[in-house]
C-alpha cells in the first residue's frame, strides 16, 4: 500500500521570506515520517519582490510539484484549491511610514466616530429631551451638566468597549463580536476577488 499525504492550506498565508516552501504554507500529515519531513522543504516559489507581494497559487500545482519527487504518492487535499501567498518583508513591515499611517488611521476613526455620536445627538435633540426629562422630574431648568448626561455618557463608553469586546488589551468573552464577523467576512471577499480575477487573466500560479 502506497503513502498518503493529507495536505490542508489556508485560503491566504503570510510569508516574510522570499524562498517559500511548502511548510511555510501547508499542514501535513503523512505515516512516513521522512516524506513529511521531505515535503515540508519542497520549494514552491522564489518571491520577485523587494517590499510586498502577492502570488495566487494553485493546489494542482503543489501537487505537481510533490509529484516529481513522489511520483507514487497520494495526496489529498484538506483545503482550499487555490490559495494566495502574501508577501510582506520584515524590513518593509517595520517601516515608519506603516506606523505613522496606523497612528493616522486611528486618530482619523476616533475623530469620526466622536463626529458622528455628536450628529446624531444633535439630529435627535437629546439635549433638548434630557432638558425636558430633567425639569419634568425635578422642577427646574437644567444647567446641561446633571445625572443624566453623566449616565448618557457612560453608557455610550460601555456600549463600545461590550461591542468592541476589549477594554485594553483583554478580551471581555470568547465570542466573536460583530465587528469581527463583518471583518473576517471582508476578508473572504477580498480572498475570492483576488483568486478569481486571477484565473480569469491566467496570471496565477498552475499546471500547464
Amino acid at each position: 500500500m502506497s503513502d498518503i499525504l493529507y495536505m490542508k492550506i489556508d485560503q491566504n498565508i503570510e510569508v516574510d521570506h522570499i524562498d517559500v516552501r511548502l511548510g511555510d504554507v501547508a499542514k501535513l500529515e503523512c505515516t512516513n515520517a521522512s516524506v513529511k519531513n521531505r515535503l515540508k522543504t519542497l520549494k514552491l516559489l522564489k518571491v520577485q519582490a523587494e517590499k510586498s507581494n502577492r502570488y495566487v497559487f494553485s493546489v494542482m500545482k503543489v501537487v505537481e510539484l510533490i509529484h516529481e519527487v513522489y511520483p507514487d504518492l497520494e495526496i489529498q487535499n484538506l483545503g482550499e484549491a487555490d490559495f494566495i501567498i502574501d508577501y510582506e518583508s520584515p524590513e518593509y513591515a517595520r517601516d515608519r511610514w506603516s506606523i505613522i499611517k496606523a497612528v493616522l488611521l486611528c486618530i482619523t476613526i476616533f475623530i469620526g466616530s466622536a463626529f458622528s455620536i455628536m450628529t446624531f445627538n444633535n439630529d435627535v435633540g437629546v439635549t433638548q429631551v434630557f432638558n425636558q426629562v430633567y425639569e419634568l422630574l425635578m422642577g427646574r431648568p437644567s444647567d446641561g451638566f446633571t445625572m443624566l448626561e453623566i449616565t448618557y455618557s457612560i453608557g455610550i463608553a460601555v456600549g463600545i468597549i461590550v461591542f468592541y469586546n476589549h477594554f485594553g488589551g483583554k478580551r471581555i468573552t470568547k465570542d466573536p463580536t460583530p465587528m469581527e464577523v463583518q471583518m473576517r467576512q471582508y476578508e473572504n471577499d477580498v480572498n475570492t476577488t483576488l483568486v478569481d480575477g486571477c484565473n480569469r487573466k491566467e496570471t496565477s500560479i498552475d499546471v500547464d
